[in-house]
């Protein structure tokens, strides 16, 4: 089973206005990267030049900051809450 990923309203039209994504991946940096391969647009904003995680956009793993945790390394599972949120 996919991880579920909640995307903000302002990302939402780079994602075909969904709120919700499902993707396939044993880490954040797996899941984000068939976002990515799947709404090409999602993925620029999701992910820098570099392939790291851009300091305007925040990531919770269940309620967990991964930048407490493993980073884009940070592993899921199935069902796994990701939750984007734009930095303020």
């Amino acid at each position: 089973m996919p991880a579920i990923v909640s995307i903000p309203t302002v990302l939402r039209p780079h994602a075909g206005g969904a709120r919700r994504l499902e993707a396939a991946g044993a880490t954040v940096g797996e899941v984000f990267d068939e976002i990515a391969r799947l709404h090409p647009r999602l993925g620029q904003q999701l992910l820098s030049a570099e392939g790291g995680l851009p300091v305007f956009v925040n990531v919770f793993v269940d309620d967990e900051d991964i930048r407490y945790l493993e980073g884009l390394a940070t592993p899921v599972g199935d069902r796994t809450e990701i939750t984007i949120l734009p930095a303020a």
